[in-house]
């Protein structure tokens, strides 16, 4: 499914936000905690992530002031789900300053069953501000607007206190329009996050 251009804007840009992040250089559980992420100000974009992967979808997510880049994410000393990863994992950084998300659903394998969690369908979408979300797997049809590709990293400035590292290959835009989203996530921050008809439940199926 295309995203309908918006004839307001002259400079637009499309991609599929998988095929970026497997263009990206790299410069060396979120669960029930979700519900109630809120902050005076912007939590903290890099942490030591628990290694557990969580489904995130929506039919929709809007946002104004867009970066991207990628990173490392480092799990603790000895932990179970590092693997054969060396307890690293290599993640692709999405922020958002202003986000609507429309049929949120949130889903954590926790072996035998899922907890999931879904908000935003009932006609008030889900709502965050300085959103971060670290991800392996990305995929939906997206429309970026004045989208700048290859700026350094380290001088993105769409979302305050959100920037990579020196040298590392970024993206920005001012805003997004992201369909079909799909993605399998490591850690999400943000300062405010608002999730209106909110719904918590351990069932037999994911996202």
């Amino acid at each position: 499914m295309s995203v309908d251009e918006d004839k307001d804007v002259p400079q637009q840009g499309r991609t599929r936000w998988l095929r970026f992040a497997s263009a990206l250089a790299v410069s060396g559980a979120v669960t029930a905690a979700m519900v109630v992420a809120t902050a005076q100000g912007v939590l903290a974009a890099e942490f030591q992530i628990s290694g557990m992967p969580f489904t995130v979808t929506a039919t929709e997510l809007q946002g104004d002031g867009f970066e991207q880049f990628a990173t490392l994410d480092t799990m603790p000393d000895g932990s179970p789900n590092a693997g054969d990863t060396g307890g690293q994992v290599v993640v692709v950084v999405s922020a958002i300053r202003d986000a609507k998300l429309t049929n949120l659903c949130q889903s954590v394998n926790l072996g035998g069953a899922f907890l999931k969690i879904t908000a935003g369908d009932n006609g008030t979408p889900v709502t965050a501000t300085n959103l971060v979300v670290h991800s392996d797997d990305i995929s939906g049809d997206a429309s970026f607007n004045n989208i700048v590709v290859g700026q350094d990293a380290s001088t993105l400035d769409k979302v305050p206190g959100v920037t990579g590292g020196l040298g590392v290959f970024g993206q920005q835009s001012d805003h997004i329009v992201i369909r079909n989203v799909r993605q399998n996530n490591f850690s999400t921050t943000a300062a405010l996050f608002t999730l209106p008809h909110l719904h918590i439940a351990f069932t037999e199926s994911d996202c």
